[in-house]
C-alpha cells in the first residue's frame, strides 16, 4: 500500500469523526463518510470543498449500503455506534444492531487485505482493582450494554486479523458535532453556567483524552499499522487518571467561582472506576499533544458560543 489511503468511516459525521475527517484529509488520505445524520448535523460542511472527501447518507447496518463503499476502501474505521450507557439503554435493540451487528456485517464484506482500525471504549474495564493500572491484558468486565456491545465488537475485529483497536479514555474537547454530555465537557459546561455540580461517588476514577489526540492516534495507527496490528491499545493521558473530585479541582483552577460537593445520598448510574496504563501505545512512539488543562481552556471558549441542550446524545 502507498502512504495515501482510501478510508471509509461509518458514523464519520459524529463527535469524533467531525475532527478526524479533516485531519485525515490534511494528511493526504481520501475519506468517504457513511452517516445517517441522526442529529441533523452539518459537522462536515467545511470539508465538502475537498476533492478527496465524499459523503453518503445511509444506514451502516445495511449490507447493500456498505458493499459498494467497502469495495473502494483500503482502510475501514467503524465509528458508527450508539455511544454512552444512557443512549444504549434507551434503545437496546438499536444499540446491539449498530454497535455489534453492523460491525459483523462490515467484517463479512471485507477482503483479508483490507485493514480495520476500531475505536472502542476503555469502559470495558468496568471496576478496576484498587491501585492497579488496567493494561490491555486486564480482564474486561463491562458494566453497561454500551460497554458489552463494544467489547464484543472489538473481539470480532481483532479475531479477523489485519486490524487493531484503540480503547479510548473519556474524550473531551470541542468538535463541530459537539457533545456536552461527556464527563469533562459536561463538568466544564456546568462550571461555567451553573457554577456548581453535585458529585455522586466523587472518588470514582477515570482516564481522559483530547479529541484531537484521538485523531492523531488513528493517523499514528495507520502509519505504524504493520508493527501495531493485531492488538488493542489503551489511549489516554497518562497524567490524567483522575477522580471526579480531582477533575473538578482542575476545572476550578480555571473557573474559581465553581463549587462542587459530594451528594449525601444517591449513586452514579455509571459505576466505572479504574485507572489505565497507556504504556503500550506510548511504546510505539505516540505521545498525546493536548493536556487536560488546555482542553478545559478550549471548552470555556467554546461554551461562550454554545448554550443549547441539543449538543448531547440523550
Amino acid at each position: 500500500m502507498s502512504d495515501s489511503f482510501s478510508i471509509l468511516i461509518t458514523g464519520g459525521a459524529g463527535y469524533l469523526g467531525a475532527v478526524m475527517v479533516p485531519a485525515f484529509l490534511a494528511a493526504g488520505h481520501r475519506v468517504t463518510v457513511l452517516d445517517n445524520f441522526l442529529f441533523k448535523q452539518n459537522s462536515l460542511a467545511a470539508v465538502c470543498a475537498d476533492p478527496g472527501f465524499d459523503v453518503v447518507r445511509g444506514d451502516a447496518r445495511e449490507a447493500a449500503v456498505l458493499k459498494p463503499l467497502v469495495a473502494k476502501a483500503d482502510i475501514v474505521i467503524p465509528l458508527a455506534a450508539l455511544v454512552g450507557a444512557p443512549m444504549c439503554d434507551a434503545d437496546k435493540i438499536a444499540a446491539h444492531s449498530t454497535n455489534f451487528d453492523a460491525v459483523r456485517t462490515l467484517l463479512d464484506l471485507l477482503s483479508p487485505q483490507q485493514r480495520v482500525l476500531m475505536p472502542v471504549t476503555n469502559s470495558g474495564y468496568g471496576i478496576g482493582e484498587q491501585g492497579q493500572l488496567c493494561t490491555e491484558d486486564s480482564p474486561l468486565k463491562p458494566l453497561s450494554l454500551y460497554g458489552r456491545s463494544k467489547v464484543a465488537a472489538e473481539a470480532a475485529v481483532l479475531d479477523r486479523g489485519n486490524s487493531l483497536s484503540l480503547r479510548l479514555a473519556t474524550v473531551f474537547g470541542m468538535s463541530p458535532r459537539m457533545r456536552i454530555d461527556l464527563l469533562v465537557n459536561d463538568f466544564v459546561y456546568r462550571a461555567l453556567y451553573d457554577r456548581a455540580v453535585v458529585l455522586f461517588e466523587p472518588h470514582f476514577k477515570r482516564n481522559y483524552i483530547h479529541i484531537r489526540d484521538v485523531a492523531r492516534a488513528f493517523l499514528h495507527g495507520i502509519a505504524q499499522f504493520d508493527t501495531m496490528q493485531g492488538r488493542p491499545y489503551n489511549l489516554g493521558l497518562s497524567d490524567a487518571n483522575l477522580s471526579k473530585w480531582e477533575l473538578c479541582e482542575r476545572i476550578k483552577a480555571h473557573l474559581p467561582d465553581f463549587a462542587f460537593l459530594e451528594a449525601p445520598i444517591g449513586e452514579d448510574p455509571d459505576k466505572r472506576d479504574y485507572i489505565v496504563s497507556n504504556t503500550r501505545i506510548e511504546a510505539t512512539g505516540f505521545k498525546p499533544a493536548h493536556s487536560l488543562d488546555a482542553g478545559i481552556a478550549e471548552l470555556i471558549k467554546g461554551y461562550r458560543m454554545l448554550r443549547n441542550s441539543r449538543y448531547g446524545n440523550v
